[in-house]
């Protein structure tokens, strides 16, 4: 068989990713997410077949390279970058073998579990499985003001004031971020990020 001018086949290559982003702008993302994480050569099968909270460690593992912090916010030369998780963990090991021997600019992640949200002002990412809208709102309030980048699976997390909110359509996970939240945050999301989300705004 020809084998295709190398030229070609990276303009080839660019406009099938051009258009998997148009027509599945999630699954292409997720799989974009899975070959950074090393497994390029099963990205597709991986990104339709892994479980639910596996496809979302992807996601908060990559939140932290299409997230610009304020720099007070970025950790120290020395520091690890903290993803956390407050109330109930609903990742078990995933979060752990999902992060093992990454890093988001330079930062090892570390991973922190917290019972009490008034803990949790510390870290880059918080994630949050609490449907309780009560809860959230406390939450938030205690980050008022803080550079975190809050994370939430549960209807109404966004118009709340919460930064990204994962949902599911169709059992495929798919994600909105709420644009005024992040820019009380001091969070620059970058417009990649952007244009694959749902973007909402406060009590939208």
């Amino acid at each position: 068989m020809p084998t295709m001018p190398r030229e070609v086949a990276s303009l080839f290559r660019s406009w099938a990713w051009t258009l998997l982003f148009r027509k599945s702008p999630c699954l292409a993302l997720t799989i974009t997410f899975w070959a950074v994480m090393g497994s390029a050569p099963h990205a597709r099968a991986q990104a339709e077949g892994v479980g639910e909270y596996q496809v979302k460690a992807a996601f908060l593992y990559n939140f932290a390279k299409f997230v610009e912090w304020s720099p007070e916010a970025v950790p120290k030369a020395d520091a690890p970058f903290i993803l956390g998780v407050v109330g109930e963990d609903p990742f078990g090991p995933v979060l752990e073998e999902t992060l093992k021997g990454k890093t988001a600019n330079g930062h090892p992640f570390a991973i922190r579990r917290f019972r009490r949200e008034e803990d949790a002002r510390g870290c880059q990412i918080l994630f949050t499985s609490s449907s309780d809208q009560r809860y959230i709102r406390s939450l938030l309030a205690i980050l008022k003001g803080s550079s975190v980048l809050t994370v939430g699976e549960t209807e109404g997390f966004c118009r709340l004031g919460g930064i990204v909110n994962f949902t599911l359509e169709e059992d495929k996970v798919r994600f909105e971020i709420n644009r005024d939240a992040a820019e009380r945050a001091r969070l620059k999301i970058s417009s990649k990020l952007l244009s694959v989300a749902k973007v909402v705004r406060d009590q939208q």
